[in-house]
């Protein structure tokens, strides 16, 4: 049941993701922020479930993301945050399932760093005003 739901969750990931890509080319920054915040709140779900299967491991201590860069190019990161979910859903229907949680862990860290760039333009258009 669980797994089923951890599937469910990175599918909504992926399909919020897309719904970003779109409002990124329409440049709909209400509905971008939005739609990233939906993803975000589908993989930290998704986690937790992880979390709850895997209680007495702690690997994803290891799971270091490289350093954040100063400035995030958001579409790219969109397009590889959506192929580690691809990858980790794949791998939830193999049973892989330390994998998809790796794969779905890095994708977190990935989309919140995008997240940070929009609360750092936020902020920074309301020093403007």
């Amino acid at each position: 049941m669980k797994q089923e739901k951890i599937t469910e969750s990175i599918a909504s990931a992926i399909n919020h993701l897309e719904g970003s890509m779109k409002a990124l080319a329409k440049k709909d920054e209400k509905n971008l922020v939005n739609l990233v915040w939906r993803a975000g709140a589908d993989l930290e779900y998704a986690l937790f479930l992880f979390s709850l299967i895997h209680q007495n491991e702690s690997e994803s201590s290891s799971w270091k993301v490289g350093p954040y860069p100063k400035q995030v190019e958001v579409s790219s990161t969109f397009l590889s945050v959506q192929e580690l979910l691809r990858e980790a859903k794949d791998n939830m229907e193999a049973g892989e399932l330390v994998d998809a949680h790796k794969k779905t862990w890095t994708a977190r860290g990935s989309l919140l760093r995008v997240h940070d760039t929009f609360e750092k333009k936020r902020k920074e258009q309301q020093r403007v005003k």
